[in-house]
Formats: structure tokens, C-alpha cells, sequence
């Protein structure tokens, strides 16, 4: 019973760790859009390495986490923007919850090895491209530049020209992480 709450213990400083990592990284910005979204230095991967360690139930709580702190940190930036009470919900919702839990996911397919890892990474780097996309659909058209005529397109290309380098920077970060022996003793690999 005592080996067990050690146990929970370490994972929840470990989370800890992540998502105070993650925090950090997020400050850590090669370009940043007028209206949110960033390329970072790899702030996602340590709550992709959280979920792909101690599985989803861990990986989503701490992704959760996250997501609340970065709400937290771009909450005054957000009620700048003069949105109505229903696009800021939904904007809470899509842009910081949602978007920052499915982080969370990256630990899916963990137990296929290296290939379900980067898989489960790019699926839950997808997903929050997508949570992104409909905030951008549903709530952002109003600020869609003149030649823009449809919110979905104008949506993939605003969130896509940081959601993708964020994708392609993490996967190969992670990548190159699961090759070294640390990781894999982590794991419990050999």
C-alpha cells in the first residue's frame, strides 16, 4: 500500500514537472500570430512525453493542467479582443481547454513502440489543430482579412501556419528523444 502511493506520488511530481516544462517552452517563441497561436520550443512534447510514460488518465490530467495555465496567462489578452460572452466561451472552450487537453492523447498508441508513439504525437497534435479550427470557423471569421471569403479556409491557413511547424518540430524532437537509451530506460525498453 505504501510502494502505491509512493508510486501516485512520483507521477504527480513528474506531471508536475511536465507541465511546468511545457509552461516554460510556451514562452519560448520563434513567431507569434495577432490574434493567438504560436510556434514554440517544443512546448508540447513534455505532456506528450507525460502521456506516452504513464499512459492517457495522466497525459489528459496534465494536459488539462496546462491548458488551464496557458487560459490563465492569455486570459487578459483573450477579454482584449471584446469578443461577446458566447464567442468568449467558446473560445475558452476550443482555443485553451479542449485544444491543450487532447495534448494529452500523444500516449494512444504507446504500447506499439516507437512508431504508435510519434502516430499517437501527430494524432494528438492533429486534434488540437482541429479544436483550433473550429474556434477559427465559428468565432474568428469576424476578424477574416478582405480576399478571404470563406472562415474555414481563411481558418486552416491561419492555424495551420503554426499548428503545422509546432507538428513537424515535435515529432521529429520526439523522434530523436525515443532513439536515445534515457528514454528508453524510462520506458523500460531495451
Amino acid at each position: 500500500m505504501a510502494n502505491q502511493k509512493s508510486n501516485k506520488l512520483y507521477i504527480l511530481i513528474e506531471c508536475a514537472l511536465m507541465v511546468a516544462l511545457a509552461t516554460v517552452l510556451s514562452f519560448v517563441r520563434v513567431y507569434k500570430l495577432p490574434l493567438g497561436g504560436s510556434v514554440t520550443l517544443l512546448s508540447m512534447l513534455p505532456i506528450c512525453m507525460l502521456s506516452i510514460r504513464h499512459g492517457l488518465k495522466w497525459g489528459l490530467a496534465g494536459g488539462f493542467v496546462y491548458a488551464f495555465l496557458q487560459l490563465m496567462l492569455d486570459i487578459g489578452e483573450v477579454v482584449s479582443w471584446g469578443l461577446t460572452p458566447l464567442a468568449l466561451i467558446g473560445c475558452i472552450l476550443f482555443d485553451y481547454l479542449i485544444a491543450f487537453t487532447v495534448i494529452g492523447l500523444a500516449g494512444i498508441f504507446r504500447k506499439k513502440g516507437r512508431s504508435g508513439m510519434i502516430v499517437g504525437i501527430a494524432l494528438a497534435l492533429f486534434l488540437r489543430f482541429c479544436s483550433h479550427m473550429v474556434s477559427g470557423t465559428l468565432i474568428f471569421d469576424i476578424w477574416m482579412p478582405e480576399g478571404w471569403s470563406n472562415p474555414f479556409v481563411y481558418s486552416l491557413a491561419y492555424n495551420g501556419s503554426y499548428m503545422l511547424p509546432e507538428l513537424i518540430f515535435t515529432v521529429i524532437a520526439a523522434v530523436l528523444l525515443t532513439k536515445t537509451p534515457a528514454f528508453k530506460q524510462l520506458l523500460g525498453q531495451k
